[in-house]
């Protein structure tokens, strides 16, 4: 008798397995387009700027980190200009985070959020101007619009363009 319960249970243990664990969902999947090299576009007119970015993921996969710059030319009396940043993406506390910082001492902490067909970052409103920072994939593959737009003090959600460029992916 106890040798047949034995069998059952064995026989039952078996066929009840613990369920495979689901796949942990990409906390990066709405950036990966990003990922690589990219050239501004334009036409060079004075007053604009020209610029790269890259996107890498470093520390084991578990933080994408961009590098880019700008370089303004000379114009309206004032000198040539270089803009340099550096911006990680990070998943803190199940959300995708940004911090971004830049050769001209800001200091932005962004919450990422996907956007229709692209990705958005937006500060936290608090007493000074909010931020928010879009990559739209173009029509065509490997171009991005990139936009970023102010919204000022005691109005959080009144957002307006600051500045918007084109990018184009480096094979």
């Amino acid at each position: 008798m106890r040798a047949t319960l034995f069998a059952a249970v064995a026989v039952l243990s078996l066929g009840a397995q613990a369920p495979a664990a689901a796949p942990k969902a990409d906390p990066f999947a709405a950036l990966r387009f990003l990922a690589g090299e990219w050239r501004g576009e334009g036409e060079g007119k004075p007053g604009q700027s020209t610029g790269q970015a890259s996107f890498r993921f470093d520390l084991d996969g578990k933080v994408l980190v961009r590098r880019s710059h700008a370089d303004y030319p000379a114009a309206n009396g004032r000198p040539v200009a270089r803009h340099e940043d550096l911006m990680t993406f990070f998943v803190e506390g199940g959300q995708l985070k940004a911090l971004y910082l830049d050769n001209e001492e800001h200091v932005i902490r962004y919450l990422v959020t996907e956007a229709p067909s692209g990705v958005a970052f937006t500060s936290d409103a608090g007493p000074g101007p909010r931020f928010r920072l879009t990559y739209l994939k173009g029509a065509e593959a490997g171009r991005v619009t990139l936009r970023f737009e102010i919204a000022p003090p005691g109005k959080p959600e009144a957002f307006a363009t600051y500045l918007e460029g084109a990018m184009r992916k480096v094979p």
